[in-house]
């Protein structure tokens, strides 16, 4: 048994979905299979905007907002179905009546769970519109709800799986009798049947849920890129594919902010050891990369950038050195606000933490440590991390840069510049 998930850009056009078809269609062998797919191209984006000028009030362009997103998924099912345009039709109009009901309404609940009730439908009408097209050219394929299947609790926009209630869902399909099951990446259910959310590309974690559940043999997942890159080729045109990862070097560049694998995805497919390979979409016989329990040695320099930084500077209002208490303190303030720090540095008396520069945490953030510290923040800076580096490479993308903090390990480094 196998695991495929198709991210947006794969099913972002009519010649995107044609294409999907294809790699369907010519797999080598007949094992069951389980699909998940995203939304389509920017919609999520889209669905955003629609969620957040509802919740301002302004009902009637929210609902003008959605009725672009609603031709959009209708021009592309008419443009790929002939045989099972009027059957994808009813699904499709079911799922904008749900939306629209909500959108007529007034907010009374927090943005967040309007977030999930809203931009979870990207999933579904993607996933309604490959489907069919799917069993039209006779890939025949099962379309599931997954808010039936993933269960998780009430935190909208990062919900937590609820792994047994999960598990248990999981088991009860049929597989014999349905050898592709398709469905969505990204959301999930609560046991009051409220759609949520496992976070921005949690399609990735999705499909790992499933992997681990299902004990498959592997999870491809399908990219834009020809696999795993040592940098982002979109920042750095001569990035090189990496063939093979660990499972280790991976949770690795997830912590430090490569986009490539979601962070959460790794855990449950290393749990079992179940392979992990990235394939190119565009090609699929390239090689991609390979990602197991293995050390793999002799890696290149791995490169990533995160722009639009900010260093918060604490320090200690009566010069006694930064110890164990007021650092508890911290941490538990990072907890609450729902914090990641990208760098932390500490000295004597005070402390240094780079983080995204999201305005409203930053100022949470100085709220609630300024009894304890003296605060200054700087804005404007770029987090340059390089995996595997050496002084060259580290010279050669700070040469001009302002470094205003680095910090190195005998395998990283990490430098804060303007």
């Amino acid at each position: 048994m196998q695991v495929y998930k198709f991210g947006g850009a794969s099913v972002n056009s009519v010649d995107r979905i044609k294409n999907l078809g294809y790699i369907l269609q010519n797999r080598t062998d007949n094992e069951p299979l389980m699909v998940i797919i995203s939304a389509m191209g920017k919609t999520t984006n889209a669905l955003e905007k629609v969620a957040e000028v509802f919740f301002s009030g302004d009902t009637d362009n929210a609902l003008r907002l959605f009725e672009v997103i609603k031709q959009q998924h209708l021009t592309t099912a008419k443009y790929l179905l002939v045989t099972h345009y009027n059957p994808c039709y009813t699904l499709l109009s079911d799922f904008f009546t749900e939306i629209e009901w909500l959108l007529h309404d007034k907010p009374v609940r927090e943005f967040d769970y309007y977030y999930d009730q809203i931009v979870c439908i990207g999933e579904l009408l993607s996933t309604c519109i490959v489907s069919c097209y799917l069993n039209e050219i006779g890939v025949a394929n099962t379309w599931l709800d997954v808010r039936d299947i993933i269960r998780t609790d009430n935190n909208f926009r990062d919900a937590t799986v609820d792994w047994e209630r999960t598990k248990q869902a999981v088991e009860s399909l049929d597989f014999v009798h349905n050898n592709i099951f398709l469905t969505q990446g990204f959301i999930g259910a609560t046991d009051d049947n409220e759609s949520t959310t496992l976070g921005r590309e949690g399609s990735d974690f999705t499909a790992a849920i499933f992997a681990n559940l299902l004990n498959t043999n592997s999870l491809t997942i399908w990219k834009d890129v020809a696999g795993v890159m040592n940098a982002d080729p979109k920042q750095f045109p001569d990035a090189e594919l990496i063939p093979e990862l660990s499972f280790e070097e991976v949770i690795e560049m997830a912590y430090y902010g490569a986009q490539v694998i979601h962070p959460k995805t790794i855990k449950p497919l290393q749990n079992k050891g179940i392979a992990l390979y990235v394939k190119c979409f565009l090609d699929a016989n390239l090689q991609g990369t390979t990602i197991r329990q293995k050390t793999v040695k002799h890696l290149p320099p791995i490169i990533v950038v995160k722009s639009e930084q900010a260093l918060i500077e604490l320090h200690s209002q009566d010069f006694s050195f930064v110890g164990e208490q007021p650092m508890i303190e911290l941490y538990k303030i990072f907890s609450q606000l729902k914090i990641k720090a990208n760098l932390l540095q500490t000295e004597a008396i005070s402390l240094q933490i780079c983080l995204d520069d999201r305005k409203e945490k930053i100022e949470q953030l100085a709220l609630a440590a300024s009894t304890l510290f003296d605060i200054q923040v700087a804005k404007n800076l770029t987090l340059l991390t390089i995996r595997h580096y050496n002084e060259a490479i580290l010279e050669q993308l700070t040469k001009g840069k302002e470094i205003v903090l680095l910090q190195k390990t005998p395998q990283t480094v990490q430098a804060l510049y303007r």
